[in-house]
């Protein structure tokens, strides 16, 4: 039987009213008809005013509410039940074995333009890749740099390969198996760039997050150790190796970190230390210069 993918705005509305009713956010349900539905944020906000009007859908209204049932049922993240995630100005695959990428993190990419928007070439390394959001961000803003993502899981990896391989197409990004700064060691002292979003959510919290994270997101991408700040450690330890002179450090952090992240990079030999807020007006971002 032929799947019907053309429906009214009126039909659109009407599933749309039966399925909040059934629990969940309005927003996280337009999310699912946009990005599931392939509806467009425009044409959702159209669809009160202009209800005689007709929207082709990726995917039948039927298939879209199984996904909604169970998103409300087992409490899995909707990104993982479509399989896909908008960041930036683009779509990644996402599946259990990555992290679903924050909007906020998308500030990280913002704060490497400032610093590094007129470096016509470098050599920049992304730790703990996951997806590879950040190395396509980086790959598509830096296209002329040579680019290094490293990851300890290897089905994290296959997700940021498969990521890279669509979207990133200067083809300068190599991606390395292995333990934060372990794989580099032979580049050692090359990189104008450490760019990294690290787990760190200390162990006492994560038995309070949400389920859809809690349940559906892998704890090796979120918990950062007793205090949550173990692999930050690590990577500013071995960024004072793997830096050149006058290379940046800049990485996100927990909510409560910040004057601890930036007292371990003074600590550590890194001036021009500096934090950044998040969309909430939160220090979610630390940075520092290797003198």
């Amino acid at each position: 039987m032929r799947v019907k993918k053309l429906f009214s705005a009126k039909d659109i509305l009407s599933w749309r009213s039966s399925q909040l009713s059934l629990g969940g956010r309005s927003i996280d349900l337009d999310w699912l008809l946009d990005i599931g539905g392939g509806l467009g944020w425009e044409s959702l906000q159209k669809l009160k005013i202009f209800q005689n009007s007709q929207y082709e859908l990726h995917k039948s209204l039927e298939d879209l509410a199984i996904i909604w049932a169970k998103h409300l049922k087992d409490q899995i993240p909707l990104q993982q039940l479509v399989g896909k995630c908008p960041w930036r100005d683009f779509e990644i695959e996402i599946n259990s074995s990555v992290l679903i990428p924050r909007q906020e993190t998308e500030i990280l990419i913002e704060l490497v333009l400032e610093k590094f928007r007129t470096k016509d070439s470098g050599c920049w390394v992304d730790l703990g890749t996951g997806s590879g959001v950040l190395a396509i961000g980086l790959a598509r803003s830096l296209p002329s740099w040579t680019g290094y993502a490293v990851d300890c899981s290897e089905d994290a990896l296959k997700v940021a390969a498969r990521n890279l391989e669509l979207l990133n197409k200067n083809k300068k990004v190599n991606l390395y198996l292995g333990n934060w700064w372990e794989p580099l060691i032979s580049l050692w002292g090359s990189f104008d760039l450490v760019l990294a979003n690290p787990p760190y959510i200390p162990t006492s919290i994560m038995k309070e997050l949400h389920p859809i994270i809690k349940n559906h997101e892998p704890h090796i991408a979120l918990c950062g150790g007793e205090d949550g700040m173990d692999s930050i450690r690590e990577i500013i330890r071995g960024a004072c190796k793997g830096l050149r002179k006058g290379g940046w450090l800049i990485f996100e952090h927990h909510h409560d970190q910040s004057e601890r992240a930036l007292k371990y990079l003074i600590e550590n030999g890194f001036d021009q230390v500096d934090f950044q807020k998040d969309l909430e007006g939160v220090r979610r971002f630390a940075m520092g210069r290797l003198t």
